[in-house]
């Protein structure tokens, strides 16, 4: 018994069987509906918590939807988004939503990689994807019946879907190469899309400051202010 198929929460495998004891249905959602503490809104762990969920939720944001737009050659010849803002506030909209009613962060998924690859380049393909992940919601005893673990062979896909960027960056150019290589090796292990940008950000700017190559790569302002930001938050928080 290696005790993979064993009921252990913590692997996320609440059941070997799916428990239709209470039926089909949605659970209510009283238990976390709106249930907010607003009593440290005015502290200083507060300020320092609502930064560090900014940092992760937008740039783990703005690094998927490059990604999956990448894949899907949706970038201008700038590599730049168009309408990139509606795709933001959209982002924003329901991660907001998300926190009122108790969920876990409600925000882009990289796993949208997947169906760029099959062909997806519209808003039908969104709202298909809506519509399988509702019914979850009517059948959550077979869902959390399967562990969390036999779903990292569709990660990995994902993963593979999207290697391919890699060979648009110039490995000629250290004061690129590098700074795209300590990103991509960051986010498995820091586990986090955002972290890996924030190291990218970091070592781009240090990089490029130290050779001599900022003002031949003409970076922005903010790209500086993100970068100090960057090594304050891993400085304060």
């Amino acid at each position: 018994m290696t005790g993979l198929y064993q009921p252990n929460a913590e692997l996320g495998m609440f059941s070997v069987l799916p428990d239709f004891s209470s039926g089909f249905g949605i659970q209510s959602m009283a238990p976390t509906f709106f249930k907010m503490d607003f009593s440290g809104i005015l502290s200083l762990n507060f300020v320092t918590i609502m930064f560090a969920f900014l940092f992760v939720d937008m740039f783990d944001t703005l690094g998927t939807l490059i990604g999956v737009a990448s894949k899907a050659d949706m970038l201008d010849k700038d590599g730049k988004l168009p309408k990139i803002r509606g795709a933001l506030l959209s982002d924003a909209i329901g991660t907001s939503l998300g926190a009122v009613f108790g969920t876990s962060t409600t925000t882009t998924f990289v796993e949208s990689a997947s169906g760029v690859a099959e062909g997806g380049r519209t808003g039908l393909t969104s709202v298909v994807a809506a519509v399988f992940f509702g019914l979850p919601l009517f059948l959550s005893p077979i869902f959390l019946a399967i562990p969390s673990f036999a779903t990292a062979p569709a990660l990995i896909i994902v993963g593979f879907l999207m290697i391919s960027s890699v060979l648009k960056i110039d490995f000629n150019d250290f004061t690129e190469a590098i700074p795209s290589y300590i990103a991509i090796i960051a986010m498995p292990f820091m586990y986090s899309i955002s972290e890996g940008i924030a190291m990218g950000v970091i070592s781009y700017v240090v990089i490029n400051v130290a050779t001599g190559h900022a003002k031949e790569k003409k970076i922005s302002l903010l790209m500086y202010v993100l970068a100090v930001l960057f090594v304050l938050k891993y400085v304060l928080i």
